[in-house]
């Protein structure tokens, strides 16, 4: 068999596993053991468990449990209603200012923990109820919920970005800072179309409701602020070079499990232990997605099919703008099935040398690959996000939930090909504050 044939046959048994529902890691090394003693013979078995190995046996990976733990700790809290309310008091007389308070709550609280799921669970619980009260549609209030919600994996400090830089072999402190503005870009068009939405179905934001004086919107702060310093320094000490992602990622997760102990008393150790439970459970996941994805990649490379398709996309004669279409097109349709860093470990390490190749910055594609996967967030089959928010949120149909979100996967799009016409947007702050380099 062709090398490209392998491949076709690795990906249709992968899809099939897939479809049964066998857990991702499973999946990955069960094809490629199957594959490497089809091709190589049972001796090659032996090489299973040190590819397994080494692929965790970096001292960068330190950086994801800490990560997880940092927002275990922020999540379990009640910091995303302290946050909610504190944006609220301060936009409350602004037109539509609770719709920019939820999906502002949204940004900051994705950037504190780095997590989609927990972002719409934290702020949908007090978001969407406030909204539907004040007669909001219920589409645009689930919908803006669960858009928000995806911008945990692309303002830093992101997992996914992590796992892109480990897989690639980038600089993690770049890629934080190269998803910062793409980030806010994000967020004012999703801020955009709520309001230009609100306004196609008849609802005024013009009104309010209370009045907050200057001392209750500065007593709303010092439970927020300490939260927001922790960002402001895990993104300076990285781009400083103070301190390895490692390092940052432990001071993090140390400063936000006192500030969570200290600021809301969470003194007994039922809830601390479960906070624990739960970050080892996650992080034991992703792990185990990147060992084995570590062995298909090797198997994919021993069998040539990795070189193969990169030889045969890199041969296409095709404006390189095309080709990037092409792969946007391939990541889209992967993300509606495989959650991201499945996706970014299984591809990334292929992709990379194609788009290097074909004159586009590595940084740049890194944000669009992210966003990307934010779409497969809020869309079926998989759009984890949509189940989350119908979860909390039981008297919205799904077909509403998933309504509202369609508009925000189209301010997804045109932040791709924004991105594509203006790739200083990721590129820039990041040469600034690093220097031009890879």
């Amino acid at each position: 068999m062709s090398p490209l044939e392998i491949g076709l046959g690795v990906f249709v048994g992968l899809l099939a596993l897939l479809a049964t529902g066998m857990p991702i890691a499973f999946a990955l090394g069960l094809v490629s053991v199957t594959t490497l003693m089809l091709t190589e013979g049972f001796g090659a078995v032996q090489l299973v468990g040190e590819t397994f190995f080494g692929g965790l046996n970096s001292f960068e990976l330190v950086s994801i449990p800490m990560f997880i733990l940092m927002g275990a700790a922020v999540a379990s809290s009640p910091a995303g209603k302290d946050l909610y309310e504190a944006l609220d008091r301060w936009l409350n007389r602004v037109p539509g200012g609770l719709v920019l308070s939820n999906l502002g709550a949204c940004s900051i609280f994705a950037a504190l923990s780095g997590s989609s799921p927990a972002t719409c669970a934290a702020i949908g619980k007090m978001g969407i109820p406030e909204m539907m009260e004040r007669g909001y549609p219920p589409s645009i209030a689930t919908g803006s919920i669960a858009a928000g919600g995806t911008l945990g994996i692309l303002i830093p400090p992101s997992i996914t970005m992590i796992v892109y830089g480990i897989s690639t072999e980038s600089s993690i402190g770049r890629l934080f800072i190269a998803g910062i503005l793409p980030g806010l870009m994000l967020t004012g068009l999703f801020m955009a179309w709520t309001i230009i939405a609100c306004k196609l179905q008849g609802y005024s934001l013009s009104g309010f409701t209370g009045i907050y004086s200057l001392k209750e919107k500065l007593d709303a702060l010092p439970r927020v602020l300490p939260f927001l310093a922790i960002i402001a320094g895990i993104l300076y000490v990285l781009y400083g070079g103070v301190a390895t992602p490692s390092e940052a990622a432990g001071a993090g997760a140390l400063f936000c499990l006192v500030l969570v102990i200290v600021i809301y008393r969470m003194w007994k150790v039922g809830p601390i232990i479960a906070m624990f439970r739960g970050s080892i459970r996650e992080s034991v996941m992703i792990m185990m997605i990147i060992g084995a994805s570590e062995l298909f990649s090797y198997t994919l490379s021993s069998t040539f099919v990795t070189q193969s398709i990169a030889g045969w996309i890199g041969n296409l004669e095709v404006n390189r703008w095309v080709l990037m279409a092409i792969i946007n097109a391939f990541l889209l349709v992967a993300g509606f099935f495989l959650p991201p860093v499945a996706v970014i470990l299984m591809t990334a390490p292929i992709l990379l040398p194609i788009i290097t190749q074909a004159g586009f910055d590595p940084y740049w594609f890194a944000v669009i690959l992210t966003v990307n996967m934010e779409i497969g967030l809020i869309t079926p089959p998989v759009g984890l996000n949509l189940y989350v928010i119908n979860g909390i949120t039981p008297g919205v149909p799904l077909k509403a939930i998933l309504a509202g979100s369609l508009p925000y996967m189209l301010c997804m799009v045109l932040a791709i090909v924004i991105l594509c016409v203006f790739p200083a947007i990721a590129t820039w702050l990041p040469n600034a504050l690093m220097g031009v380099g890879l």
